[in-house]
């Protein structure tokens, strides 16, 4: 039977990076392909990559491949408040979409009550347009420094009357008892909200993990609903960039010498680092994220990636030697790339005259672009449509080719001394003239505001092959489009999740 309000299911971990975002988009799909009207949520996401709705409200990119995954355009209800780490301490806040202010950690635990109806408001839109919401939690419910004030765990889970699925990682070690310890430091109330728990990332026989299941059973009370296999090159978008973290030390692997090399500069602040996944899933490439100059080597390709603090990213590059580095590969022919904040530190300077994101002062900025950069309190944040203003044959643009789609998310206005290679035609649907980015007369460096330029796919295949042609290696073919990539990965992971949880169960917790 049909409902006229959702039903809430709600996915928490034990920890963060315990595969919630994953299992979120995972249930999406499944429901989806049920037949039923479904939608993510998570009231209060911390991420660095964002994302632009058709509305102009950003948002994060974890909800937003939930979203693709239910089959339905993202919106901000999706993520009322968003987070994005400025320092150790401090972080821009989004609400609905739009940045509403800057905050310490403290200061935001202190706010977080009034933040709270926005949230329920959010999740009860969801609920009215949509027959489940899956919401997300984050961390873990059982931060007992922080349950107080709770708006993204426990108090979610009992304003929608959303059983919980508790997820532990195996693959990190100590499953057992982080399930068990997450279970003893809920309060009992919440405790019984806990509905069952899933094993994520499990390798080898499940016979083996046979007596471990029993016991987790048999000590908290609760059903184990699912055992989920470590699913390997899964293919999505991670959420944040703590997830580089987890990479190798950025050195080029001996086995990858067959390959494009394209190094990303790991960034101490880098954002929307999923600009480079596109990339990543081609054939015969190795994307690299260095913060060494002694891996940097001689790559084909350097990505500077957008930052959330430039003025101390910028710092970081000169005091780590990786600008020394760059200056030297753009002189002897290797292609630079910056993308927004990257794009503004490859210009001459920055201003932040109103104290934006590190002023009020003024940095110089590494010289390989004329652009001047002003840093200004109204954010750009807007899905686009824009063509080649010249021809830049190295990275695959020319007015001859179609459209580029991508989207803007800047707090900086950059001038530009001579021509841009891009003209943005159209912002949020509505026609516009606005010229972006810069190229170097006489090297191969190119930086612009547009984030997910690599998604579209006759530039992306026009600039491997480029790189490709200098290497003697032969063309790609036809890649296809990034989002039919993207459906195919969370089809395979809707089939994996399908036969590894019970869902009859989980559809009987929903009351379907």
């Amino acid at each position: 039977m049909r409902r006229s309000r959702a039903r809430c299911l709600m996915v928490q971990g034990t920890s963060s990076h315990a595969g919630k975002s994953v299992l979120v988009a995972a249930l999406c799909r499944i429901f989806a392909q049920d037949g039923w009207r479904v939608a993510p949520f998570k009231s209060q996401n911390m991420s660095l990559n964002s994302y632009v709705t058709a509305e102009g409200g950003e948002m994060g990119r974890a909800q937003v491949l939930q979203a693709q995954a239910a089959g339905i355009p993202p919106h901000t209800d999706m993520n009322p408040i968003l987070l994005k780490p400025t320092s150790e301490k401090g972080a821009q806040v989004v609400l609905n979409g739009r940045v509403a202010g800057h905050l310490e950690a403290g200061d935001y635990h202190r706010v977080k009550p009034d933040l709270l109806p926005h949230a329920l408001a959010a999740l009860d839109r969801l609920r009215s347009r949509y027959e489940i919401v899956v919401l997300e939690g984050a961390g873990s419910p059982a931060e007992v420094n922080l349950k107080d004030r709770d708006i993204v765990n426990m108090s979610m889970a009992v304003a929608a009357e959303a059983p919980v699925l508790l997820v532990g990682d195996i693959d990190r070690g100590g499953v057992f008892a982080s399930l068990v310890g997450t279970l003893e430091l809920l309060e009992p109330g919440e405790r019984e909200m806990v509905a069952g728990l899933v094993i994520n990332r499990f390798r080898g026989e499940e016979e083996l993990l046979r007596p471990g299941l029993g016991f987790l059973e048999r000590r908290t009370g609760k059903p184990v609903l699912g055992v989920i296999p470590y699913i390997r090159d899964l293919g999505l978008e991670e959420e944040d960039s703590v997830n580089l973290e987890e990479r190798d030390d950025g050195r080029r692997r001996p086995s990858s010498l067959d390959r494009l090399d394209l190094a990303v500069i790991r960034l101490p602040y880098i954002s929307n680092a999923t600009d480079f996944q596109p990339l990543e899933r081609e054939s015969g490439t190795e994307v690299r994220y260095v913060e060494d100059p002694r891996h940097l080597g001689v790559p084909d390709c350097v990505f500077l990636p957008g930052s959330k603090s430039v003025g101390s990213d910028l710092s970081f590059l000169r005091r780590s030697g990786l600008a020394a580095a760059l200056m030297r590969l753009a002189v002897n022919g290797v292609p630079v790339v910056g993308i927004c904040g990257g794009y503004q530190i490859l210009g001459r300077s920055i201003e932040d005259p109103e104290g934006v994101e590190f002023g009020p002062g003024r940095v110089e900025g590494l010289g390989l672009l004329p652009v001047d950069t002003v840093m200004a309190r109204d954010k750009q944040t807007h899905q686009v449509k824009a063509v080649a203003g010249m021809e830049v044959p190295w990275l695959g643009l020319s007015p001859s080719h179609p459209p580029l789609t991508g989207y803007e998310i800047h707090m900086g206005i950059s001038r530009v001394e001579g021509g841009t290679p891009l003209l943005i035609v159209e912002r949020d649907g509505k026609r516009v003239k606005v010229e972006d980015g810069a190229v170097h007369e006489e090297l191969p460096v190119f930086g612009c505001y547009l984030h997910g330029i690599f998604e579209n796919p006759h530039l992306r295949k026009a600039f491997l092959n480029h790189l490709r042609r200098l290497r003697g290696l032969e063309p790609l073919g036809d890649s296809g489009e990034w989002d039919s990539q993207r459906e195919r990965c969370l089809d395979r992971l809707a089939e994996v999740v399908r036969g590894s949880l019970d869902m009859e169960r989980i559809y009987s917790l929903l009351g379907l």
